[in-house]
């Protein structure tokens, strides 16, 4: 627990109104900005008209491109050759976590020129990645990939023979993250749902890592307890603090990235990559749908094989966190965590996988595409019949 080493990070600026700090961050690396956004959202803002004026005061030149779905490779590679001979200064990625991750991933490329193909995990030739990059500066609108701390880029071909997989260096961490929780007002109440969850099972996951440490779990907690308390209030638009609850969802969602970034993740992910590569499962909905059946799974493995696994007492702890009480004995608390993962589940309408076309018959397909990184840091090494389990549970 006390021996542990922590890879980069981003200088974060943390708060409402850290959009405005952005013109200036800019400027200390130089004229020339290449700006990534999603489709339409941030750009219907008057952030988006604020920003370009202060650019266009301080004598900047900028290209822009959006983003539209999670990336493909074949469209980083499409970016990268129709921006190879711009001598940008700086790659601002500003969206969501797929907007983050083409950024993060153009950033990575522009000054190399290699299809992308050569770095993911998994697939291709798996060439070592040295640069150089171009500095990237990431801005979320959303809360949930936590993609503005971390030094990986999901990219995703979807179908029958799809993956997904990750580009992943330490020279991909931004340089900075602006996270201004302002920017997720008119986020609507199934993408808050969707990125809240998967805020809140990186967090859970990367709690029961089997690489999780004192500094990790630290952060963890406290993002449990931060999602713990707005998720559901600013899903339902409830009262007037909503500000505080795109605050707290905004930190929850940054401290999960942190997190993974330096420890892993666990079951629910191992899935997500299989699940988000053959079927049009959004990866939010895909953590979401799963949390509780997988956790229930991870329990109930550990206390059949592993009974004295230290994550056992880290899933208590995280019961007493979300409940907001003490337990006498654990077979209450888990009990009750399984309970209210599931009740928020429900609450958040988040869809079973069958609504995007899974058939039981294509549940062994999944099974045996899952054993990606996340797997490998789940706290007990699951059976192919356990993992089919947690599919099954939400069918």
């Amino acid at each position: 627990m006390f021996n542990f080493a922590i890879a980069r990070l981003p200088r974060i600026e943390f708060g409402a109104g850290a959009i405005k700090k952005l013109p200036d961050i800019i400027a200390g690396y130089g004229s020339r900005i290449l700006l990534v956004t999603g489709a339409r959202s941030f750009a219907l803002t008057d952030y988006w008209q604020s920003l370009l004026d202060q650019l266009t005061h301080r004598s900047m030149s900028w290209q822009h491109c959006t983003v539209a779905e999670e990336p493909s490779p074949a469209l980083i590679d499409n970016l990268v050759k129709t921006y190879a001979d711009q001598p940008f200064d700086v790659v601002v990625g500003i969206g969501g976590g797929s907007a983050l991750d083409a950024a993060k991933a153009v950033a990575g490329l522009l000054k190399i020129q290699h299809t992308i193909m050569d770095y993911l995990e998994g697939v291709g030739p798996e060439l070592s990645y040295q640069g150089p990059a171009i500095p990237f500066i990431a801005v979320p609108t959303t809360a949930g990939t936590g993609s503005e701390a971390t030094k990986n880029a999901v990219l995703s071909v979807q179908g029958e023979n799809g993956f997904k997989k990750s580009f992943r260096h330490d020279k991909l961490v931004a340089e900075y993250a602006i996270v201004d929780p302002d920017l997720l007002i008119g986020c609507p109440p199934d993408v808050i749902a969707a990125n809240g969850m998967d805020a809140l099972t990186q967090l859970l996951e990367s709690y029961v890592s089997t690489k999780s440490n004192a500094f990790t779990d630290a952060l963890a907690i406290s993002g449990l307890q931060a999602a713990r308390d707005a998720l559901l209030p600013l899903y339902r638009q409830d009262g007037l603090q909503l500000q505080q609850y795109r605050g707290e969802m905004a930190y929850a969602a940054l401290l999960s990235g942190i997190t993974l970034a330096q420890t892993g993740l666990g079951s629910v992910h191992g899935l997500a990559s299989p699940l988000g590569a053959f079927y049009p499962i959004p990866h939010g909905v895909v953590c979401g749908t799963l949390v509780a059946s997988a956790t229930r799974v991870n329990i109930q493995s550990m206390l059949q094989r592993e009974p004295n696994n230290k994550a056992l007492a880290k899933y208590l702890h995280v019961a007493e966190i979300l409940c907001e009480k003490r337990f006498i004995d654990p077979e209450t608390a888990f009990s009750a965590l399984l309970d209210l993962l599931t009740q928020w589940t429900s609450e958040l309408k988040l869809p079973r996988l069958s609504h995007y076309g899974l058939p039981e018959t294509g549940l062994d397909k999944i099974v045996a595409n899952c054993r990606g990184s996340s797997m490998k840091t789940n706290p007990i090494v699951l059976t192919d019949n356990e993992i089919k389990q947690i599919l099954l549970e939400r069918l």
